[in-house]
């Protein structure tokens, strides 16, 4: 059996081609959610909903793999936030959304959903930070601004590496190397079954909620 990597994509993007594609080729499984079709057009609060219930009821181990790509990302961010609790397997975000963005020579500008509340939690100190988590994002990205990515992760203990002349759409190349580092220590066949650990007897049930 082929260890199973959970990857969301970016928008419009599909398990099973670009980065989802990379990771088979490794020879993991994909598993996840993409963002064309129908997780795509459910509400925002629908989307976090689905991946808070896959997390809790498949992905809940200290052997898991989550790989997440710019919008991806941010509702993997904000589902950690629903949750509560630090994700206890291994994070890998690539471009990662975190808020409000905007191109000035273009004069273009994109508000996510709920832009403001990773950056509340974050500045509160009560953001459920994952416990192994590693942020990669372009000194040009002017989606995933390097700036505002580097102040979230400063403030929630994330590592995060700028990469220099990076857009968007990080280096084919650069993307691969990081891949091949992060899951270095990942069984693509396991022998030995996944531990779980149940969600709810990790840690006391909270209700709380965004600053």
């Amino acid at each position: 059996m082929k260890h199973s990597i959970f990857y969301l994509t970016g928008m419009g993007g599909t398990l099973h081609t670009g980065l989802g594609r990379a990771i088979l080729d490794r020879g993991y499984d994909v598993t996840g959610r993409q963002l064309s079709g129908e997780f795509r057009n459910i509400s925002f609060q629908d989307q976090i909903n689905t991946v808070c219930n896959d997390l809790k009821e498949h992905f809940w181990h200290e052997d898991a793999r989550v790989v997440c790509n710019s919008f991806g990302a941010y509702i993997f961010l904000h589902s950690q936030a629903q949750l509560a609790k630090p994700y206890i397997g291994k994070v890998l975000l690539l471009s990662p959304i975190v808020g409000e963005f905007e191109n000035q020579d273009t004069q273009m500008n994109f508000i996510p959903p709920r832009a403001n509340v990773l950056m509340e939690w974050a500045q509160s100190g009560s953001y459920p930070t994952p416990k192994q988590c590693e942020i990669h994002t372009g000194s040009e990205d002017w989606q995933s601004n390097p700036d505002n990515v580097t102040k979230f992760g400063e403030l929630v203990g994330i590592n995060v590496t700028v990469v220099p002349d990076g857009g968007h759409n990080l280096p084919h190349s650069y993307v691969g190397a990081v891949l091949d580092k992060w899951l270095s220590h990942t069984q693509a066949n396991p022998t030995t079954q996944d531990r779980r650990i149940a969600f709810d007897d990790l840690c006391p049930s909270s209700s709380q909620q965004p600053p």
